[in-house]
């Protein structure tokens, strides 16, 4: 552990951070969620020797809210604690010297557990987010609330686009189980109250000027899960407007070329929807980078595709074939970058 004394001069490595050109035809991305600051690093030269041209953190990428086993809630000296324990791994320092990284963030790194509007230290908790993950000082997001952002990358005919989310700052409370930790209602159970949100107005309304961009391809970013339906942790479908309402955006826009990304699960799995969508949704889950979780509970989601959820760390690689028009999603184990989970699909699969 990472003595207190050194907080926030040592939560930003002295290591260059390399930015990802836009005018870059991007072919490889990875991505992972849920990283344990106190345990044990994932082995980081494993995704290095990907040679991904991005690294996406989706979100608990420290347990900002604790202390050990001790849940200690908001708290600004654990949080700075936490990023400079990630900061001090010298695998992840050699990773963000070489590779350019996008981050969202979840509940722990947050510094509230399931939380959402609700987090007193919000504020200052965004700050030491975006210090930590160099975003520029110029850069939008420093100046509104929520830590929601997006770019767009390559020349014509192979621009991909990158819509990071905030799924914490705007959320309502969300609707509590009444049969605890049965499957399928661990935690929380659907809410139909028009009055409760997940993005935010603002957000909402940013998301729709996002998706009128002219791109190839789209990857939305969200820490929590968008298409899942077997479990009744925290995902989209706790708030089930708000998931209509994002299948009614991406229709009404005209965005062609969605494909979800997600973490927070503490386990693999690729998901692919039909039922209502303007053309077959995809989704990519992959947690944990250093805590996996395996669970007795049966999952069942029609959903789901290749079987049972993969419960070993892991961590997720996006792979674009511009020229044959493919797309690969991968789910890799960590240590060793063997797939366990995955799909691939055509680009000219996903029009309306």
């Amino acid at each position: 552990m990472i003595a207190a004394g050194l907080l926030a001069a040592e939560a930003t490595p002295a290591s260059p951070h390399p930015r990802l050109d836009p005018r870059t035809s991007v072919e490889r991305i990875a991505f992972g969620s849920c990283l344990d600051e106190e345990k044990t690093p994932p082995r980081w030269q494993t995704i290095i020797d990907r040679e991904p041209q991005l690294f996406m953190m989706l979100g608990d990428n420290v347990y900002a809210d604790s202390v050990g086993s001790k849940y200690v809630g908001p708290d600004l000296n654990e949080m700075r604690r936490a990023y400079a324990a990630l900061g001090a791994q010298s695998g992840f320092r050699q990773l963000r010297s070489q590779i350019p990284i996008l981050a969202v963030w979840d509940d722990h790194d947050y510094g509230l557990n399931d939380g959402g509007a609700e987090n007193p230290l919000k504020n200052e908790a965004k700050s030491i987010f975006a210090d930590f993950f160099d975003v520029a000082r110029d850069d939008p997001m420093r100046a509104r609330e929520g830590t929601y952002r997006a770019a767009i990358y390559g020349p014509k005919g192979r621009r991909l686009q990158i819509i990071l989310l905030d799924a914490r700052w705007f959320r309502s409370e969300l609707k509590p189980t009444d049969d605890f930790n049965t499957p399928g209602k661990q935690r929380f159970v659907p809410d139909d109250d028009p009055a409760k949100t997940l993005l935010g107005e603002a957000q909402w309304r940013w998301l729709g000027e996002q998706l009128r961009q002219p791109a190839e391809l789209r990857l939305i970013v969200s820490s929590i899960q968008v298409l899942a339906e077997g479990h009744g942790w925290e995902r989209w479908g706790n708030l089930p407007r708000e998931l209509t309402r994002l299948t009614r955006l991406i229709n009404e826009t005209q965005a062609n070329g969605v494909i979800f990304l997600s973490g927070d699960r503490h386990r693999a799995a690729a998901y692919r929807r039909i039922d209502g969508t303007p053309y077959p949704f995809y989704e990519l889950t992959s947690s944990s980078l250093n805590a996996g979780v395996a669970s007795r509970q049966p999952e069942i989601d029609p959903q789901r595709l290749g079987g049972r959820l993969y419960p070993g760390e892991n961590f997720g690689m996006v792979q674009i074939d511009w020229e044959l028009g493919v797309v690969h999603l991968d789910i890799l184990t960590l240590p060793d970058g063997q797939r366990v989970r995955g799909v691939s699909l055509a680009i000219a699969e996903l029009q309306h």
